[in-house]
């Protein structure tokens, strides 16, 4: 797993002084840590352990597990007896232990330059407490499940710590989604309440959360699924003085609604918005701001046992159907927290940016609970890396003298297009350590971001993990692991990797296949709401023994990982997951389509884009009116991040003689590779030629 010594050459290495002053100073110092961590986990993990606040100990085995299907059910216990709150270790620990009150816990950055709130853990903590107080006042228990469904603001972190803080479980759904999706992990999450706001900007563009919330409330219904409560932010419509009387930790947007007009400012013309009519049930919506107005700021947590659950967080599926990945209050928190510490290299004086949204795992781990479990200041950032120009992510990192920096390959495609000078507008001399996330980045934008972005200063801690694992399972780990572009380089403490053949034979050596793991971690996922039976199919039955990534890899002759993308039928879209199967029930519930077929092709910037094989019903013709019509509906079903980037009118599909449809072979004409390999199989070969004539024009061609 770890090799015996780094390679000399083709690798980077931190400065001497970064190495002197870091948690894991060498790769023998990484080593002796990843030895002790697998063969001696409770040693390990209960020094992790004793930094944070226990109200009972745990009595039983530190880990206990089974990853064998033929042994009976699928299980991950830590800690078992153990009582403690995560809302409780990352601010009261941080505001009464640690004394860390009137530090910064987050420098707010909204959408528009100008837009900016500065909250210390004191405050944070008070507003958590207040909040708290309002679920409990609406009915929330420990145990329910509550959706929230926000924008990047404040708020937002104090909802879900408000949910931890209680033992309800938070189910947090990215704001980029659809309401048919959001009703759909409301009924399969059984939310007894939603919290959102009533809109927000991302770059030019309104969101109209309230609408697109009221839509999902009355697909919930027309379910025999109804949410009797809506709490409801007030982020564009509310005055000044509502937002300091009323309790809210962001300040008024500086645009509010789609009313354009203009007024004159110094001289110069800028576009200011009116406040927007924001739609109003009252026997479903209550005001967030009414009800923080006459809270108290004094909660006393509540104590949960270390395998009670602490949030659930939906990923696509292979069967298009999303899994509500569940995730447990202690094993989580002792993981993200290390990891967050140990990867990022974390120091008292560092201020740490993540680009990434809470609504997906990134946020969840690493700007919400692995950050604060630390006492770091980090920026929360509500807006685009591209607006109002190319700048703004340079322009952030200087206005908060950031340290250390964690965004997608995505985001570093996008803004290498523009070159270098936007960048070299400013500074950066603030920057220590560069991170990425998301999905696999090719050695060009790695070389790109060390190189103009870090100057060729600062290390690139590459991260593979998933929302199931929790948080970093392949990381360098900047002072000890010398680095190669474009790798994952090695385990992360805990975590045993192996590469498997088709029959479930470990493969040594430099070699590539099934990316696998051994053993547990305390972060690692314990089911599928609701569903176990899915877990254990989905992570454990094709090898028994293993959890099964679904990603491929590749070991090299120096026992570095590359992941080389996944291997079920999943895309990975900007550095999110989409299930094709789910993309293709969306088109085929058009009239006009009979069969769909989806697969990923290499994008410039997202990493992969979807192309999508349509066979019409008899009597249909293909228009561009169609295409735009199926795209509508895709956005409208998933979200934006699935529209289609190409959709081609397909007569026929590839497929054998027992009628699968040959994803393979659509892979391939989707890229316009000519070389197809083995089509024994294929029932009739003479679509092939047909679907390579009709073919897009992709991006990368």
């Amino acid at each position: 797993m770890i090799p015996e010594k780094v390679p000399k050459e083709d690798v980077l290495l931190a400065s001497e002084e970064m190495r002197k002053q870091a948690h894991v100073s060498s790769f023998e110092n990484f080593k002796e840590l990843y030895i002790k961590s697998v063969e001696s986990p409770e040693e390990f993990w209960g020094d992790v352990a004793k930094e944070f606040f226990w109200k009972t100990k745990h009595t039983g085995q530190f880990l206990d597990y089974n990853f064998d299907v033929t042994k009976g059910e699928i299980f991950v216990k830590c800690m078992e007896g153990a009582t403690t709150n995560i809302c409780y270790n990352v601010l009261d620990r941080n505001v009464y232990e640690k004394k860390l009150g009137d530090r910064v816990a987050f420098y707010w950055e909204g959408n528009e330059p100008g837009d900016e709130k500065i909250v210390t853990y004191r405050e944070l903590l008070q507003q958590v407490c207040k909040f708290a107080n309002v679920l409990k006042s609406q009915g929330v228990k420990k145990g329910d499940r509550v959706s929230i469904y926000m924008p990047m603001v404040v708020e937002l972190v104090v909802a879900m710590l408000a949910c931890a803080r209680i033992g309800a479980v938070h189910s947090i759904v990215f704001a980029g989604f659809s309401a048919e999706s959001l009703c759909e992990r409301i009924i399969d999450s059984r939310c007894s309440l939603l919290i959102t706001a009533d809109g927000f900007y991302r770059g030019d563009k309104l969101i109209n959360l309230k609408l697109i919330a009221d839509e999902a409330l009355q697909k919930c219904r027309d379910k025999s699924f109804p949410v009797e409560r809506c709490i409801v932010l007030k982020h564009l419509s509310k005055e000044e003085h509502e937002s300091l009387l009323l309790g809210s930790l962001s300040p008024p947007a500086k645009r509010s609604c789609p009313d354009l007009q203009q007024e004159k400012q110094k001289g110069n013309v800028r576009k200011v918005r009116s406040i927007p009519k924001v739609p109003w049930k009252p026997e479903v919506d209550v005001c967030w701001h009414s009800l923080m107005e006459g809270a108290s700021d004094e909660c006393e947590p509540v104590w949960c046992e270390s395998e009670d659950p602490l949030f659930i967080l939906y990923t696509s599926g292979s069967t298009g159907k999303p899994k509500g990945v569940l995730h447990t209050v202690s094993g989580y928190m002792l993981y993200t927290a290390t990891t967050f510490k140990l990867v990022f290299d974390y120091h008292p004086d560092d201020i740490y940016w993540c680009t990434a949204d809470i609504g997906w795992i990134t946020g969840h781990s690493y700007i919400t609970y692995g950050p604060l479990a630390n006492g770091a200041t980090s920026v929360l950032f509500e807006g685009l890396p591209t607006y109002p120009d190319v700048s703004r992510m340079w322009e952030i990192v200087d206005k908060y003298h950031v340290s250390k920096f964690y965004t997608a390959p995505t985001a570093i495609r996008l803004l290498m297009k523009y070159g270098n000078d936007p960048v070299r507008k400013y500074k950066r001399s603030s920057l220590k350590i560069l991170g990425t996330v998301g999905e696999p980045i090719n050695p060009e934008a790695w070389q790109w971001y060390y190189n103009v972005v870090g100057e060729g200063r600062c290390p690139v801690v590459d991260t593979f993990w998933q929302t199931e694992t929790g948080g970093h399972v392949l990381t360098p780990l900047p002072a000890a692991t010398p680095l190669k572009p474009g790798s994952a380089t090695f385990p992360f403490f805990g975590v045993v990797p192996a590469i498997l053949n088709e029959s479930g034979e470990e493969l040594e050596g430099p070699n590539e296949g099934y990316l696998v793991f051994k053993q547990p971690w305390p972060g690692v996922m314990r089911t599928v709401f609701g569903n176990h039976q899915r877990f254990e199919t989905t992570y454990f039955k094709k090898f028994p023994g293993y959890y099964v990534t679904g990603d491929g890899c590749r070991r090299d002759k120096d026992g570095y990982y590359w992941i080389t993308g996944r291997i079920d039928d999943m895309l990975n879209v900007s550095g999110h997951l989409l299930s094709t199967a789910e993309v293709e029930s969306a088109l085929v519930e058009h009239e006009a389509v009979a069969e769909a077929a989806v697969v990923g092709t290499p994008h410039p910037v997202k990493g992969e884009s979807l192309y999508c094989f349509v066979t019409l019903a008899d009597g249909m013709n293909y228009t561009t009116t169609l295409e735009a019509e199926l795209k509508k509906q895709v956005r409208e079903k998933i979200g934006a991040i699935a529209t289609p980037d190409y959709i081609q009118n397909a007569p026929g599909l590839p497929k054998t003689r027992s009628g699968k449809i040959m994803r393979r072979l659509l892979r391939k004409i989707a890229s316009n590779q000519r070389d197809l390999g083995d089509v024994s199989t294929l029932a009739d070969t003479s679509v092939i030629e047909q679907l390579f004539e009709n073919r897009c024009c992709t991006a990368h061609m």
